[in-house]
């Protein structure tokens, strides 16, 4: 017997594994440098580089400032990103969808039927 997922499971399960990857994984990822400064500290230029507008900013390198354990700060900086970005996506999401099934000029739009109703 096929059984379909429910859309509230499928999104609060995607909403965890995100949470488990921003807030544990990414402490595991490579502290190699990405590869622009890798390039410049490869060609010899990367002491002319500046600190960007946002360096001094609450999470700026990827940790939340203010907190003393590095694991901690780079965990809380992830999931608050992750947070960031679904409240921004859900955002956009919620203004740009259809309502009422009426089209951009307001007149009704024919939907096509759904299989089980015809």
């Amino acid at each position: 017997m096929k059984t379909a997922m429910k859309t509230k499971t499928f999104l609060l399960s995607g909403l965890l594994v995100a949470l488990v990857l921003g807030g544990v994984v990414s402490f595991y990822a490579s502290s190699h440098p990405d590869g622009l400064e890798y390039v410049a500290e490869e060609v010899g230029f990367i002491d002319s580089a500046g600190d960007h507008a946002a360096a001094d900013g609450p999470m700026a390198d990827y940790a939340v400032k203010g907190v003393d354990d590095q694991r901690l700060a780079g965990g809380l900086a992830g999931v608050i990103g992750i947070g960031v970005t679904l409240l921004l996506a859900g955002g956009i999401a919620f203004a740009v969808r259809r309502r009422g099934g009426s089209g951009a000029d307001g007149a009704d739009v024919d939907r096509a039927p759904v299989p089980s109703e015809r």
